[in-house]
């Protein structure tokens, strides 16, 4: 029998640029604009789906200009072939390019709406998932003083997110100071997990983390830098607090090593790390056959990136957590469809066909772009 068949006949991308309400800091640096792309790709059938990715110089190395111009390498090589051959496509992006995973996650999302679409699914239901849980996503506090993140935290708090989470990264003793000004003001009931972004080196991770055991902390992403992973077993041994991988868990293979040298007890799970769902899912399958839990997050995405996650997050029940904030975060919102936002953080995602996302053509017609 012979395989469906779904020629590529147009893609074209588009550079999304939306201002924050106000500067999002984490030990990286400052954040003003979420300088996205977007990805649509059109089949000679009519079916047309969306990706996006949000690119980060310092964790991926890629900007919304690198990716807007290996775009074009990949459009190239993509025209024509098979939408429905995602693991083919996959295969083709990596014989482009090495490396680029973020704009290839944009590339990726559009091929899964399509496929999703063409067999009559969500796009939740065509990778294995299913509507059984409440997805309720986290607020982040950027980096700050500890009276100022406070505030914000108190403010979170009135608004009724029930999880906070913390980006930290400076001085150790100041970071203790920042979550316990935090604490005392939202009480014990509300959920804090906190992120290093590779922030600490791993003598005052283990300082930091052992001070920060009393203050009920869920988990601390990436606390040393991504390239002293071989540091995170003994960090993890002395920690009180769980330790989850970010930056240092982009692939499969960096969860295999990561794995096998029970390096930490979690993963976050980023599409613009893993190139986009085809590799998450290897992640997800491997972390599963340890039980070990895991986060779906995101860089600085639209509600489109933030859909995807969504989708991704239905697929196993050990995805636990949730970090789809940002769109929140935006002066705009170009979105169509896609996820809303209900009460206390709920993140509430649709039954519609594929990723039940997109942008307007009146919008997408007046950014940057080009197409093939």
């Amino acid at each position: 029998m012979q395989s469906p068949y779904l020629s590529i006949e147009k893609i074209s991308v588009y550079q999304l640029s939306i201002p924050l309400k106000k500067p999002f800091i984490i030990s990286l640096g400052p954040i003003f604009t979420a300088d996205n792309i977007v990805v649509k790709i059109e089949t000679a059938s009519g079916i047309t789906g969306f990706g996006e990715c949000s690119p980060f110089m310092t964790i991926n190395g890629e900007s919304q200009q690198t990716c807007f111009e290996v775009a074009r390498y990949l459009a190239k090589g993509l025209k024509g072939k098979n939408a429905l051959d995602i693991s083919g496509s996959h295969a083709i992006m990596e014989k482009i390019i090495y490396g680029n995973s973020s704009i290839k996650s944009a590339f990726d999302i559009a091929l899964y709406d399509i496929s999703a679409r063409h067999a009559g699914l969500s796009l939740y239901e065509f990778i294995g998932g299913k509507k059984n849980k409440k997805i309720e996503t986290d607020y982040t506090i950027s980096l700050d003083t500890p009276g100022q993140m406070s505030d914000d935290a108190m403010h979170l708090k009135e608004e009724g997110f029930g999880i906070i989470k913390v980006k930290l990264g400076g001085k150790g003793e100041e970071d203790v100071d920042r979550i316990a000004a935090i604490r005392k003001v939202i009480g014990k009931k509300i959920k804090l997990r906190i992120d290093a972004n590779q922030g600490w080196d791993v003598d005052t991770a283990k300082k930091t983390l052992k001070a920060l055991g009393k203050f009920d902390i869920q988990y601390c992403e990436e606390p040393i830098p991504r390239w002293d992973y071989m540091q995170l077993r003994s960090l993890r041994k002395s920690s009180p607090v769980k330790i989850m991988a970010d930056e240092s868990c982009c692939n499969e293979h960096d969860a295999r090593r990561l794995i096998s040298l029970k390096a930490c007890d979690m993963f976050n799970l980023k599409l613009g790390k893993s190139s986009g769902i085809f590799r998450a899912l290897k992640i997800i399958e491997m972390a599963s056959k340890e039980k070990m839990k895991m986060q779906v997050g995101g860089f600085m995405e639209s509600r489109i990136g933030m859909t995807a996650n969504a989708h991704l997050s239905l697929v196993n029940k050990n995805i636990r957590y949730y970090d789809f904030d940002t769109p929140m975060m935006f002066t705009e919102d170009p979105v169509s469809g896609g996820i809303a936002y209900g009460k206390n953080g709920e993140v509430i995602l649709s039954d519609s066909l594929g990723l039940g996302a997109w942008v307007d053509d009146k919008i997408l017609n007046s950014l940057p772009s080009f197409s093939y």
